[in-house]
């Protein structure tokens, strides 16, 4: 069985308008999405800015309600917060947000910030907690000195190491990461990951890695989920996607990662005009007529892409 399974998922927010502010429309956030996660594993949810990735991330935390569609969580349904509750589901699952410093109460030292979920979820004393507290920032390499200082003093990487301290204190078994370090400069983005997979192997983790950098990506998930418009246009290994990408929308994402080697520069750029020429001239093979996209079609037992049929 699966930890956590999300079948044909749909947020759709509407759209208000006229005298009476009545509902004119929806705007289809998620729109029909399908998918698992195991235990131990990391996957990928990749996207331009508005493809709905991040409302999938909140309705998996119950931050956002689903219009349609189910999540169930080891076999449980969990798309109300009275079911969350019943199954302690908000304590297994948790979140790391993009802009970790919004979510950091600026008012509050570091110790309450970290314990907030563990006063929530545990029950410990004074003398425990602190123990516990003083645990996770060596975890996250924070010294103990930084236990009554506020965010605004620490630096945007170990805030965001703040932040993973806090979702793990509750010892999840899913993490939610949006975006963890597209804040961040290179160099503290790569510590920050190789600390994510050190903590995911020490606690058996799961993650469902949002992120818009499939640099990012391929460096962290077993399994790829690329979204459009609220769909999936792609699903596949690591292998798969980068591989063998099948739509023209993965394609489009992978050419736009930057290239490194000056010498092949040129192709590169070749390669990137060569697929747009392509997405103009068979832009129906992958969308249709009114810009929806397709559902998903088998290509191999780990693959899938929205083709036309």
């Amino acid at each position: 069985m699966a930890l956590l399974e999300v079948k044909d998922l749909k947020v759709h927010f509407p759209i208000r308008g006229g005298f009476f502010n009545t509902i004119q429309d929806h705007v289809r956030a998620v729109d029909g999405v399908s998918f698992q996660i195991e235990e131990g594993k990391t996957y990928g949810l990749i996207g331009e800015s508005g493809s709905g990735k991040t409302t999938i991330g909140k309705a998996i935390v119950g931050l956002e309600q689903p219009t349609g569609g189910e999540i169930r969580y080891e076999g449980s349904l969990v798309n109300t917060k009275s079911q969350r509750r019943k199954i302690k589901y908000n304590e297994n699952v948790q979140m790391v947000f993009q802009d970790v410093m919004s979510s950091l109460d600026p008012k509050k030292r570091i110790r309450d910030i970290i314990a907030e979920p563990i006063r929530n979820f545990e029950r410990l004393s004074k003398h425990e907690e602190l123990k516990k507290i003083l645990s996770l920032l060596q975890i996250v390499g924070i010294p103990p000195d930084g236990l009554y200082k506020y965010p605004y003093e620490f630096s945007g990487g170990q805030r965001q190491r703040i932040g993973v301290a806090r979702s793990i204190a509750v010892n999840p078994r899913l993490i939610v990461a949006d975006e963890p370090v597209s804040a961040l400069d290179l160099s503290v983005q790569a510590q920050i990951l190789n600390f994510l997979k050190e903590i995911q192997r020490e606690f058996m983790l799961s993650y469902l890695f949002i992120s818009h950098d499939l640099g990012v990506v391929k460096h962290m998930c077993d399994y790829i989920y690329i979204m459009y418009r609220g769909r999936f246009v792609e699903a596949g290994t690591r292998e798969d996607i980068y591989r063998n990408p099948m739509h023209i929308y993965t394609k489009r994402l992978i050419a736009a990662i930057p290239e490194m080697n000056v010498d092949m520069r040129d192709e590169y750029k070749r390669r990137r005009a060569e697929i747009e020429e392509i997405y103009k001239r068979e832009s129906e093979r992958y969308f249709s007529p009114e810009g929806r996209v397709y559902d998903l079609k088998k290509i191999s037992d780990t693959h899938y892409a929205a083709l036309k049929d």
